[in-house]
């Protein structure tokens, strides 16, 4: 039997019931879709969908012999989804005796192993969006400035500011006001469900580089769109100044 190490206690967890229509696919095939999705908040940065198996093509399911433990949701059982010749092993999973009486006739489907997930006819990518998260990206007259160990990196008097909810805002810079000849392209892709795909670069400093400290939305999200081609730098490892104030380093788990 697997045991979840980290799993956050109990007292954690939230459920909340959607509006939102919530599809899966493999292989072509819609194996849920459903109105009636749960949002699970398993860890405080945002939730997963769990889906009434009522409304889940059970007929492509088979149970496995996995058993996994929480000790927040109890032990789930584990399935295979087959449609024609796909297979995703033990992808979906169900807590049926769960002490949380309302995840026990809700189905988890891991969502990398999901070719597409759907709300309502928008594609959504990297995992469930959060119904309190929301962005908002404003063009600000503040100046700009970033420094890495006295070099500086960008400078600015037209950034744009976006504000996530939860999180640091985040200053995002035309790069005709950043130093590129100072930024080394690397291989890193991460993936936000509200932005989109981002790259990276690293920066030199002298004799430093300071690895994938700057990144960049290509071809953002419709929400995320005004900041295209900006660059935006991690101020937990950069020094930024904003009208000549050098601003506090957040402390996140980027720091």
């Amino acid at each position: 039997m697997a045991s979840e190490t980290s799993s956050p206690p109990r007292g954690r967890i939230r459920v909340e019931p959607g509006a939102k229509r919530i599809r899966a696919y493999v292989a072509g095939v819609a194996v849920v879709d459903t109105v009636r999705p749960l949002y699970v908040w398993e860890s405080p940065f945002y939730p997963s969908y769990y889906l009434p198996a009522a409304d889940v093509r059970t007929d492509l399911l088979e149970e496995t012999s996995t058993v996994t433990h929480s000790p927040s949701r109890g032990d789930a059982v584990h399935f295979t989804v087959r449609v024609d010749r796909e297979e995703r092993v033990d992808a979906a999973w169900q807590y049926r005796d769960s002490p949380i009486e309302e995840l026990r006739d809700h189905i988890r489907f891991d969502w990398d192993t999901m070719d597409a997930w759907f709300e309502e006819d928008e594609e959504v990518f990297t995992h469930a969006r959060s119904p309190y998260t929301r962005i908002d990206i404003l063009s600000t007259s503040r100046h700009v400035r970033v420094e890495l160990n006295g070099v500086g990196l960008a400078d600015s008097p037209r950034a744009r500011v976006l504000f996530e909810t939860g999180l640091a805002p985040r200053w995002y810079l035309p790069k005709v006001d950043v130093r590129m000849d100072l930024l080394v392209a690397t291989d890193k892709v991460t993936h936000c469900p509200y932005k989109g795909q981002a790259e990276y670069w690293s920066a030199r400093a002298g004799d430093e580089l300071e690895e994938n400290v700057v990144w960049s939305y290509r071809a953002p999200l419709p929400e995320s769109e005004r900041i295209a081609g900006y660059v935006a730098f991690f101020d937990e490892r950069v020094d930024l100044f904003v009208d000549g104030e050098r601003q506090e380093r957040p402390k996140t788990r980027f720091s």
